[in-house]
C-alpha cells in the first residue's frame, strides 16, 4: 500500500506525524477528537478533523470541520512619535486579488511567519528584512486569531519605536524569497485616514493603529507607563 505523504512517509517539507495534531487534546471536555485525516501539505498543512462535541443542551454531535494550518505568525508596528510617523509596508498579496482587492496590493504592518524562532525574535527578524529597520525595545500585546473559522494561525502583536538612525538597511524583503515589498513611511493621522477610505483593508494592520490610537503611543494615556503591554527590551 502506496504511503500518504505527511503521515506515514515525508511530504515534500519531510514531515509525517501530520495526522496526529489535534488528537491529543483534552482542554475542553465537551469535545472529543476522534479522526484527522490530511488532505493536503504541499506547503501548508489542509486537515479534516471529525470529532463529537456536546452542546449547550447536553446532546452529543458529531461535526466535521477543515482547517488551514500555515503555522503561526508576528507582526509589528513601528511608530515614530516626534514625528508622528509610522512604518509600513505594501505588497503583492494574490488571496487578497482574487477576492475583490482591485490590485492586491496591501498596506501593511511588517509580518511573518515564526518559522520556530520565537515570536519576539521573528518580529525583529522581519522589521529588518522587510523595513530595513533594526529594532529595540518592544510592547508586546495579546495574541488574536485572525480567521478562527478555518485558519489556525496565532498572530503575536508587538509594536516598537524607531527613529531615521535606526534604518540599516533600504528594507524590501529578501529577493530569493520572491519578496518585492515598498516600504512606506506614513504620517500617523494619514495612516488611520487609508483605514477609514479602505485604502488599508488588513487586518492586523487595522488592529495595531487603532491600538495606538486609543491606547498606544498616539494616544492621551501614551504618557501613563505600563498601559496597553508588555515592554520588552531588545
Amino acid at each position: 500500500m502506496t504511503g500518504v505523504p505527511g503521515v506515514d512517509v515525508p511530504d515534500a517539507r519531510g514531515r509525517t506525524g501530520l495526522d496526529r495534531a489535534g488528537r491529543d487534546l483534552a482542554g475542553n471536555p465537551d469535545v472529543v477528537v476522534r479522526d484527522v485525516e490530511v488532505l493536503s501539505s504541499s506547503w501548508y498543512v489542509n486537515r479534516r478533523t471529525t470529532f463529537e462535541r456536546r452542546g449547550r443542551d447536553g446532546a452529543w454531535r458529531t461535526e466535521q470541520r477543515e482547517t488551514h494550518d500555515r503555522g503561526n505568525g508576528a507582526t509589528v508596528l513601528l511608530h515614530d512619535t516626534a514625528r508622528r510617523t509610522v512604518l509600513l509596508t505594501r505588497q503583492f498579496r494574490l488571496p487578497a486579488y482574487v477576492n475583490g482587492s482591485p490590485d492586491g496590493m496591501l498596506v501593511e504592518t511588517a509580518a511573518g511567519l515564526l518559522d520556530e524562532q520565537d515570536a519576539e525574535s521573528a518580529v525583529r527578524r522581519e522589521a529588518e528584512e522587510e523595513l530595513g529597520v533594526a529594532v529595540g525595545a518592544l510592547t508586546r500585546l495579546p495574541d488574536v486569531f485572525m480567521s478562527p473559522g478555518s485558519v489556525t494561525e496565532r498572530l503575536a502583536l508587538f509594536a516598537g519605536p524607531y527613529t531615521p538612525a535606526d534604518r540599516v538597511s533600504a528594507g524590501g524583503g529578501l529577493a530569493e524569497e520572491g519578496e518585492d515589498i515598498e516600504v512606506l513611511e506614513l504620517p500617523f493621522d494619514e495612516a488611520l485616514a487609508w483605514v477609514d477610505d479602505g485604502r488599508i483593508a488588513d487586518a492586523k494592520t487595522i488592529l495595531l493603529l487603532q491600538w495606538a490610537a486609543l491606547r498606544g503611543p498616539f494616544s492621551a494615556r501614551s504618557a501613563l507607563p505600563g498601559q496597553g503591554g508588555v515592554v520588552l527590551d531588545e
